[in-house]
């Protein structure tokens, strides 16, 4: 089907026509605003005024003799210094909701015109080691701006930037080696287990090499000749490290599906995978002068960057030693990303604590040119995960919480919730489980994308399973109360628009709000910003609730004005399951 011209973009058309025939060389773009006393305000005539060195007022009503209001326009006046007040018709809700309505995938909105190609790096665990609470943001942000970005018609590459490179694997390698006892027969199974209990013993034999690497000076000597092996492609070293791999993406994918995320294996291109870029990646950036030589270290300097002593703080791109950081790794994957995969734009969802890092990596790819004009690099910053005292999410014991465990416990505290109204409902065992996982991970996801990424944000269950208040529970349960009336309803009444009806004032609210939501995915999307279509659908629902209090649906007082009220719940239905499925939330028929 064709788009959907919202009613704010007609209503610019009018004005802008009706600027146009006023004020010919002006550059006219009417500002619209929601106003308490209109549908929507245009305040861009003020400025206008002030640059034709024109009354306000008396350029508003100039511009009102102008304006062609046909079936649009119900009311429009000038008010305040020069606004134009602006109430739509009836009819024009109706018309263009029923046009949204009779687009069920899309709900009227378009595709962007000139998609790109946007490669997306977020979810990047490292291999070896449990996920933890600080893993959450990423996987959450990242999977949202995926879904939102599909949806507007961009191409979209996943990218997992795990970590399963370096130092720590050789360490690993030698210690098992040497220990090979931690694998006797009765836990021959550790590294043959599957999900969660496979990365438990790799965490435990991870933890138990470190203690010894940071303790003999003699092991580590080995552990790193064990990484030289590695690096050079050793048969036996490279199978170990393999299988170290293979297990914990069996973890990885186990946990991922636990928050409701599809991970695919060809999308995870960890830091190995640009290993064999290194050395060229390093030649092309020390042969342009991009980088040079600084105490044996290839570095690249900044005048921006100084340390507290006032000196320099290089971009160190292989150390002294000969072995490579990670702004070589970065740098090959932008080189990858570019070149190979011709994308342009590249988005980072990491942690705000590694801005001066992307910040130096991306100016480096710049002077070497292999970001360009038209090709972008930006990181989504995001902020810490606290727990209620407003200190950085731990344990009682101080230790950083493991993400299955607070996922498991969301689950549980949103099971309990369900339960709690599952006779009402008429739930099964089946659907209580269900829906209990649905709602503990969406509160989950809606906790963290409802806050703007940039922002640290309060791990608080109590408050994110609760009925009340904006949480996805009210969100989901709006849904669920919807598909309760169209169920009620049945074959006596069917979802029907009437645009020959008059609209009470809580319809209209309902009505324009739905409007609005393909242009807040435009926003959402141009801004990679999840938190504003939460806002949007947290906005619905309130909506839905003011109507539900002024228009009985079921009891509506003729057959047509209860078809279009059924319409325009059903509408608001479908929007709210679009809007949550492009967060990564499910949304229960039953709740």
């Amino acid at each position: 089907m064709a788009p959907v011209t919202s009613l704010t973009a007609s209503v610019n058309a009018r004005l802008a026509d009706a600027l146009s025939a006023t004020l010919p060389e002006a550059d006219v773009d009417p500002l619209l605003r929601r106003s308490d006393r209109a549908d929507y305000q245009a305040n861009g005539i003020l400025t206008l005024a002030k640059k034709a060195k024109a009354n306000p007022r008396e350029l508003a009503a100039q511009v009102l003799a102008k304006v062609e209001s046909g079936d649009l326009l119900k009311e429009i006046e000038v008010s305040g210094p020069g606004f134009l007040n602006i109430t739509l018709t009836d009819k024009a809700i109706a018309r263009n909701l029923a046009e949204r309505y009779a687009d069920p995938d899309r709900l009227g909105v378009a595709p962007a015109e000139h998609p790109g190609t946007t490669v997306i790096d977020y979810a990047q665990p490292n291999v070896a080691k449990e996920m933890h609470v600080g893993h959450l943001r990423s996987a959450v942000i990242g999977d949202a701006v995926v879904q939102i970005l599909e949806f507007t018609g961009e191409n979209v590459v996943r990218r997992h930037h795990i970590g399963d490179w370096g130092t720590q694997f050789g360490m690993l390698i030698q210690y098992l080696d040497e220990h090979p006892h931690e694998l006797d027969h009765e836990k021959s199974d550790d590294l043959q287990a599957s999900g969660e209990e496979a990365m438990s013993n790799l965490d435990r034999l991870y933890k138990a090499a470190r203690r010894l690497f940071d303790a003999d000076e003699e092991f580590k000597t080995r552990a790193r000749r064990r990484v030289v092996d590695l690096q050079a492609g050793d048969p036996a070293t490279l199978a170990a490290w393999q299988k170290f791999v293979d297990e914990s993406k069996i973890y990885f994918f186990s946990v991922f599906e636990k928050l409701d995320m599809e991970i695919r294996d060809p999308d995870i291109v960890g830091e190995s995978g640009y290993n064999d870029m290194l050395a060229e990646t390093c030649r092309l950036l020390e042969e342009s002068g991009v980088a040079v030589r600084s105490k044996g270290a290839l570095c690249v300097f900044f005048d921006d960057v100084k340390g507290p002593d006032g000196n320099p703080v290089p971009l160190i791109v292989q150390k002294s030693d000969g072995g490579y950081g990670y702004a070589a790794t970065d740098l090959s994957a932008i080189r990858d990303r570019v070149f190979n995969l011709k994308s342009n734009t590249l988005l980072y969802v990491v942690d705000a604590r590694q801005s001066l890092h992307f910040k130096m990596v991306f100016e480096t790819a710049r002077r070497a040119g292999w970001l360009s004009d038209g090709v972008k690099a930006q990181q989504l910053a995001f902020g810490t995960v606290l727990g209620k005292d407003g200190k950085p999410f731990k344990t009682r014991e101080g230790e950083t919480v493991r993400l299955v465990d607070l996922l498991d416990e969301a689950i549980d505290r949103a099971t309990t919730v369900v339960r709690e109204k599952a006779e009402k409902v008429g739930l099964t065992e089946q659907e209580i489980v269900e829906n209990g996982r649905y709602v503990g991970i969406g509160a989950v996801k809606y906790a963290d994308l409802s806050t703007s990424a940039v922002r640290d944000y309060k791990f608080d269950l109590d408050q994110m399973v609760s009925l009340n208040g904006d949480t996805s529970v009210y969100l989901q349960y709006a849904y669920a109360r919807i598909q309760s009336i169209l169920r009620k309803a049945g074959a006596a009444a069917a979802p029907a628009a009437h645009p020959e009806l008059e609209l009470a004032p809580a319809e209209r609210a309902l009505g324009l709000h739905l409007d609005q939501f393909g242009e807040t995915l435009t926003e959402v999307a141009e801004g990679y910003e999840p938190h504003k279509l939460a806002a949007y659908l947290f906005k619905l629902a309130t909506h839905l609730t003011t109507f539900y209090d002024q228009c009985p649906v079921l009891k509506a007082d003729t057959p047509a004005q209860m078809e279009n009220r059924l319409f325009l719940v059903d509408l608001t239905a479908r929007t709210l399951h679009r809007g949550m499925a492009l967060l990564g939330i499910r949304t229960p028929e039953k709740l």
